[in-house]
């Protein structure tokens, strides 16, 4: 079968990772899979010629708006994965929610990756829950390659001798506002001068080049630390040696570093959004925190109970990898 599917291919944002892994996941699977930027169609009348004239058999799109609106013309049966930020905020746009609402109708189904998002959704469509399935999204970690941690810290501006008696926190996130990756780096600053063993290191690519000037302004007067996008294989072995993962973002799908970090066996530490939330079980696979006051205040619980820190990432893993070996590859739930 020969597939077309839509999704916004920002380089380096989940969005992109998500649909290179479900491109690949179709194409192995047998079927011809030709993955487009949404950016590249103006409106649902250059998708349709372009349907035409490839011949495609079907389509799938992630986000039901962005993507989703631009199949509203096409001839051909189509799906639609929730990316999140639809159904967290764009349906709440008066203009945008009609549309979306015309998409779903359209469609031949729709995938949410939690329970949550899929309830949000029938709360604004009550007559379309039929046609919604739950897919925890998958995850793949690459944390192969050994990592010497002392030479990491030292590359991001931490040169202290004594590596193993830190408690290092990674904030891990393309630099953008949505984001939000400056929300913890005050109370964190001031953490660190009470307890010199901790640090926050915010770590990723540049993605909005304003932002990103406003970040780094503001870490440096901070005297906080911003690392670089890694390769992924030396990203992952930097969290698996790290203590924690830190999520502050405004608006969330389903978080691709919260997922790793679990896979990886690091606690997380996660702002209680809607996404976040769908995701992480207070005190049982991870903690939710609403301001940062409180983001310290688990923080600094998890550095004084092992147990829990032990209890949350054992539950985090799921039942699958429990009994033996992480694998490469799983769908956590």
């Amino acid at each position: 079968m020969k597939l077309l599917f839509m999704a916004c291919l920002s380089p380096k944002t989940g969005n992109c990772t998500t649909a290179e892994r479900i491109r690949e996941h179709i194409e192995a699977a047998g079927h011809t899979c030709v993955l487009r930027d949404t950016a590249d169609f103006k409106n649902p009348e250059d998708v349709a010629d372009l349907i035409a004239e490839e011949k495609y058999e079907g389509a799938l799109a992630i986000h039901l708006y962005k993507s989703g609106r631009l199949l509203l013309d096409s001839c051909i049966p189509f799906g639609i994965v929730f990316g999140g930020t639809d159904i967290n905020e764009d349906v709440k746009g008066e203009t945008k929610r009609p549309v979306m609402g015309q998409v779903l109708q359209k469609a031949r189904f729709a995938v949410a990756f939690s329970n949550r998002l899929k309830e949000e959704a029938e709360a604004f469509w009550p007559f379309h829950g039929s046609k919604i399935y739950v897919q925890p999204q998958g995850i793949e970690t690459k944390a192969g390659t050994c990592i010497n941690w002392r030479s990491f810290l030292r590359c991001t501006g931490i040169d202290n001798e004594n590596v193993d008696d830190l408690h290092v926190f990674f904030l891990v996130c393309g630099l953008r506002r949505v984001k939000d990756p400056l929300y913890l780096v005050n109370v964190f600053s001031e953490w660190h001068v009470e307890d010199p063993s901790v640090y926050l290191i915010i770590i990723g690519p540049e993605i909005d080049p304003l932002f990103t000037k406003e970040v780094e302004l503001n870490v440096k007067r901070a005297r906080g630390f911003l690392a670089p996008e890694r390769p992924q294989e030396e990203l992952h072995a930097a969290m698996r040696r790290s203590f924690a993962l830190v999520n502050s973002s405004l608006s969330e799908g389903m978080s691709a570093a919260v997922l790793e970090a679990m896979h990886l066996g690091v606690p997380v530490l996660a702002r209680n959004i809607p996404g976040n939330a769908a995701l992480v079980i207070h005190e049982d696979t991870g903690l939710l925190f609403s301001d940062p006051q409180e983001f310290i205040e688990l923080s600094k619980r998890l550095i004084r109970e092992p147990s829990l820190r032990e209890r949350i990432v054992y539950n985090a893993r799921g039942p699958r990898e429990k009994g033996g070996a992480p694998t490469s590859r799983e769908h956590l739930h």
